[in-house]
């Protein structure tokens, strides 16, 4: 029965769900005991402190938030430990670490489908987390031919208010080309950026799309508008994590290697439900789309809503899009679907019935068509672990 203290930040969704794929492995293979160790005995006793309260209470493992410069004392203490790379990642013991260039892609391919010339990051460059997923961000718009605007600041990330302020933040987000796709690094800096927007009259997603990363649910619905956000397997993590340590306990420290949590998909919520274009009536559509897409929507409907012949409209959206309507809806539908798959414990059928179609094996086989697998395997691949 394993002793295992977990130095995390219990506020933070990441956090709780890398616990909950702890705790999944634990009921599974333990069960282990834990010690929650909030962040500030980081702060208050030091490593020293928390290495004689490991020591005295006969912990066999840590995992958490450990500073970069204070690493030698717990190699030294020879405690197996996991860290999570909240500052930099570690060289001398394995890391709960992300494929943060592959989030930043991700979110650079989410805006150019939803047709943004015009790109944005805000973060941290003295973050690993940060400067990654911006490094992947503007490699994949480069790629393009775009360039990226940044705006980089070293303030707190949790106490300071400076940002609901006039600053030089807000001058920032003024001085952008709208509309612009923003990507922020995570959920907290997401909502910062709504709340600027806010305070200088920018509109999102009109002007300003927001997307964060985390998908803080918490956070996201505080935002004005709720904030989109990249989901990552952080529950995942938390399970492969626990085994690795697991495997420390009983085999030693020296075979360790790095557990990667993956971003699974965008979670669009209105702070980019929107496609940037300057026509009017492809705007229109578009909106209505975004506004119908739990409804079962047909290209008629869309059709209905503007002054054109459907074949007018058609090219003119396919032009714009890259699509014809009925593939923007079955991609919009999909992704909608996927999103209820991965966020709720409903059925096919009964997702079915929630996006008003009658069908629940057409959407099924829709669903395959898209995925490469069935609505069932998609589930257990991304919720393997939890």
């Amino acid at each position: 029965m394993h002793k295992i203290i977990l130095l995390l930040d219990f506020a933070e969704a990441y956090s709780k769900n890398l616990m909950r794929g702890i705790n999944a492995y634990s009921k599974e293979f333990g069960p282990w005991i834990f010690c929650r160790m909030p962040l500030f005995h980081r702060e208050t006793v030091g490593m020293e402190g928390i290495l004689k309260w490991a020591l005295e209470w006969g912990a066999d493992g840590i995992i958490g938030q450990l500073y970069n410069n204070e690493i030698e004392k717990i190699v030294q203490a020879g405690i197996p430990v996991i860290a999570q790379d909240f500052k930099e990642r570690f060289t001398e013991i394995p890391n709960i670490t992300g494929a943060y260039r592959e989030a930043g892609q991700m979110g650079a391919e989410y805006f150019l489908k939803k047709g943004f010339n015009n790109f944005a990051f805000y973060g941290f460059n003295n973050i690993v987390w940060s400067r990654e997923r911006a490094e992947g961000f503007e490699a994949q718009l480069r790629l393009k031919g775009h360039k990226v605007h940044y705006f980089e600041h070293k303030k707190s990330r949790s106490t300071e208010l400076w940002f609901y302020k006039p600053s030089s933040l807000s001058r920032w987000l003024k001085s952008l080309p709208k509309p612009i796709g923003l990507m922020s690094c995570d959920d907290n800096q997401g909502q910062h950026i709504t709340e600027a927007c806010r305070h200088v009259g920018i509109r999102i997603p009109e002007e300003v799309a927001v997307l964060g990363v985390d998908n803080d649910e918490m956070i996201c619905d505080l935002s004005d508008p709720p904030l989109s956000s990249i989901a990552l397997d952080a529950e995942k993590g938390g399970y492969d994590a626990a085994r690795l340590m697991d495997q420390m306990i009983r085999n030693g420290t020296s075979g360790y290697y790095d557990i990667v949590v993956k971003p699974m998909q965008v979670i669009t919520r209105q702070s980019t439900d929107i496609y940037a274009t300057n026509d009017d009536h492809i705007a229109s559509s578009l909106k209505y789309i975004h506004q119908n897409i739990d409804k079962n929507l047909h290209v008629e409907e869309v059709v209905r809503q503007v002054p054109l012949s459907r074949r007018a409209l058609e090219k003119r959206f396919l032009e714009i899009t890259g699509y014809p309507i009925y593939k923007y809806i079955f991609n919009l539908r999909i992704e909608k679907f996927t999103q209820k798959l991965l966020d709720t414990d409903m059925s096919v059928f009964e997702i079915a019935l929630d996006m008003g179609l009658t069908d629940s094996k057409n959407i099924a086989r829709q669903f395959r068509q898209a995925k490469g697998c069935t609505p069932s395997a998609y589930r257990n691949k991304y919720m393997a672990g939890k």
